[in-house]
């Protein structure tokens, strides 16, 4: 199943916005129209790359906008880039999320007791290729980790693309472990410390910083894959999430490609990027 993205706006300004388009041309939602699996018998699962690595502007899927774009995230207007906390340079994995999933925030997590973010469930593809923006990949779901971001659950679910030339040489969590050895330590330790320099405290973890295995992993997607159809056949209140789609037989949010075409074409024409900020290049240092 292939899917391709259409840019619209000036890159790194408010009005920069990546649309998704299916194999036939017909504009999509990343959130609610692209299958959670790939191929489910094998367990491999789609992934859109909201921020490819080594990158720092925080891009997102907007779930509260028509057809969820992937955009770049803001606080008090401003637009926002992830610190550099020696020794990381901007995100460490091509950084994304896994479609038709939900973290519920009216769910309590039975494993950690914790309500979900309001997000779709992101992932770390810790694959070699650095990817591009609103790119869709296949990946093998190797393990997670149960990040508590301010209270909320936000599962980060360590995952690699089934392109990597060294895919067939990972299957759970303990051969990242194996293989790419501090890269687990890294990913927590960017994680625990990502906010400080926006003078937050440290993020704390479920299960004491502890990595759980693929199959809880797995279990943990498809639990929010279960809350995801809740909230798109209208049986949850997603609040002010926007949950138009196109090809969601059983949805009541479900629109015609006319009306799809319409939202898109009402979005600015693609323009030259802004220069991003130097500030985005410095390096924060202090102890553990």
């Amino acid at each position: 199943m292939a899917f391709s993205v259409e840019e619209r706006g000036r890159p790194y300004t408010t009005d920069y916005q990546v649309y998704f388009k299916n194999a036939e041309g017909k504009y999509i939602s990343p959130f609610h129209d692209i299958p959670m699996y790939a191929d489910e018998a094998q367990n491999v699962f789609h992934a859109v790359i909201e921020v490819p690595r080594w990158t720092n502007a925080k891009m997102e899927i907007a779930t509260k906008e028509r057809l969820n774009p992937v955009k770049q995230d803001t606080k008090n207007a401003n637009l926002r880039y992830v610190a550099n906390v020696f020794p990381h340079k901007g995100y460490i994995w091509n950084y994304g999320a896994i479609p038709q999933t939900w973290e519920d925030p009216n769910h309590k997590d039975e494993a950690t007791g914790f309500t979900g973010d309001n997000d779709p469930i992101d992932i770390c593809d810790i694959g070699e290729k650095v990817c591009s923006r609103g790119q869709v990949i296949r990946v093998k779901v190797l393990g997670t980790l149960a990040l508590v971001d301010e209270g909320e659950m936000d599962w980060k679910v360590i995952v690699i693309n089934t392109e990597d030339p060294q895919a067939h040489e990972f299957n759970d969590i303990e051969d990242v472990r194996r293989l790419k050895p501090g890269y687990l330590e890294a990913t927590r330790d960017w994680f625990k410390r990502y906010k400080v320099p926006d003078g937050k405290p440290e993020n704390e973890f479920a299960f004491n910083g502890e990595f759980q295995n693929r199959d809880f992993a797995i279990k943990t997607v498809r639990n929010t894959h279960s809350l995801w159809r809740a909230l798109i056949t209208k049986q949850s209140d997603g609040g002010d999430l926007n949950c138009i789609n196109t090809t969601v037989t059983d949805s009541p949010f479900r629109i015609s490609a006319a009306e799809a075409d319409a939202i898109v074409k009402s979005a600015s024409p693609l323009g030259p990027a802004e220069p991003v900020p130097s500030s985005v290049d410095k390096w924060f240092f202090y102890e553990k």
